[in-house]
């Protein structure tokens, strides 16, 4: 209700500034002009006003319809290969996903692996991340997420990750995860899908690899698909075991009103053993 009297105001302040504007304008063009072509060009200049006034109210409506927040999200990624096939991983990470406030999630996981294949170890051959290289990767994780403020949540990780490549030794991650939370004996659940296109670069004797992604959410508690999110980013390998991943990402949640828009940076540290 208030960004409606907000945009009528505007518009009701609007509309005299644009007659004035308009009466200005008649004198200021030159009467040696013919008189249709005067109210021609009149009318062109009106049009324009109009449109450029339009926007402008729109554009003030548009922000009262939303909420923009900016965030850092630091991430600490360990994994620990105990054969050929599976590893073990602990996260530590801050997120804000899904409209939820601003959390900490502190946890391990299990990876099972299928075998390599021999394109996917063309492609990722400069890759610290060894499950790049296989088609398939099954793991199941805990989080246990604290939140200022709030119960904590107990959160089960099923996730479903494909590998598969493409021209150019582009690199294709197919994540597919559920987040299955109980908290103070409620139960909701989340599922999101991320799609990365990823390629190694050589300079020189260096190998980054940058990266985009698309994440959609599906949220139990909205019963809809309420979460968008983009990440632009680049891996860079320091030596054998270590990786920065510094991203930027912008979400858009629209779960609740008004739409919440997030613009954050994230550094993740990733340490391979």
């Amino acid at each position: 209700m208030k960004a409606a009297a907000d945009t009528d105001v505007q518009a009701q302040s609007t509309r005299p500034k644009v007659k004035c504007l308009m009466v200005l304008l008649n004198h200021a063009i030159p009467d040696y002009f013919p008189a249709a072509e005067k109210i021609k060009k009149l009318n062109c200049i009106r049009g324009g006003l109009l449109v450029t006034a339009f926007l402008l109210l729109f554009r003030s409506s548009t922000a009262c319809a939303q909420s923009s927040v900016t965030e850092f999200f630091p991430e600490v990624d360990a994994y620990f290969k105990l054969n050929s096939n599976i590893r073990s991983v602990f996260q530590a990470k801050e997120t804000r996903e899904g409209g939820d406030p601003t959390q900490a999630e502190i946890g391990p996981s299990i990876e099972f692996y299928l075998k390599p294949l021999i394109k996917l170890k063309k492609v990722t051959a400069f890759d610290l991340d060894d499950a790049k290289s296989r088609p398939l990767v099954l793991a199941i994780g805990y989080r246990y997420v604290p939140t200022p403020g709030k119960p904590t949540v107990n959160r089960l990780e099923p996730v479903i990750t494909s590998h598969f490549p493409i021209v150019a030794r582009i690199l294709i991650s197919d994540r597919n995860r559920a987040d299955l939370d109980w908290s103070s004996g409620n139960f909701t659940w989340r599922y999101r899908n991320r799609l990365t296109l990823e390629r190694r670069v050589t300079i020189r004797s260096y190998h980054p690899a940058p990266y985009a992604s698309a994440e959609v959410f599906y949220e139990s508690k909205y019963s809809k698909w309420s979460t968008t999110a983009l990440y632009l980013g680049c891996l860079f390998p320091l030596g054998k075991h270590i990786e920065l991943d510094p991203y930027y990402e912008h979400e858009n949640n629209t779960g609740k009103a008004p739409n919440q828009i997030i613009n954050a940076a994230g550094f993740m540290l990733n340490l391979h053993f």
